[in-house]
């Protein structure tokens, strides 16, 4: 269990070669994060007209993890889904590939560099938060 949320931190839900080149949203949202055991990084870019993230980087523990749980690669897997921004927080979709399922989660913005995330496998019960961090461009 606490595998699977800190893939879920895999909000840190997290990607693709291509750089987000869009437009960053008032909040500062999009951008690469990496979640507290810096084992997953996450490119949070713009998907039309919502948010989606995908993995960049993931440690090989991470990798492993993943294909045990569903079978797929960690590195370019979209992991956040469908995420629009209401009232200072972003809700979506969080595929959590350690459990093979995808689950409700949020994220908001405690700064420039820190995002909160949370993912429950119940709505609002059974829930995780952590503290993800932005990486610094090079």
């Amino acid at each position: 269990m606490i595998r699977v949320f800190s893939i879920l931190a895999a909000l840190a839900l997290v990607l693709s070669p291509a750089a987000s080149a869009a437009q960053a949203p008032p909040d500062g949202l999009f951008g690469v994060w990496r979640n507290p055991k810096d084992s997953v990084h996450l490119d949070i870019r713009s998907c039309g007209e919502s948010a989606c993230g995908y993995v960049v980087w993931a440690s090989a523990k991470a990798q492993a993890d993943a294909r045990r749980g569903s079978g797929k690669e960690l590195v370019g897997l979209q992991l956040l889904r469908d995420f629009t921004h209401g009232k200072g927080v972003w809700r979506g979709r969080v595929f959590v590939p350690d459990l093979n399922r995808t689950l409700a989660g949020s994220a908001r913005l405690v700064d420039d560099g820190h995002l909160e995330a949370q993912g429950c496998l119940l709505a609002g019960i059974l829930c995780k938060r952590q503290i993800w961090t932005r990486v610094a461009e090079d």
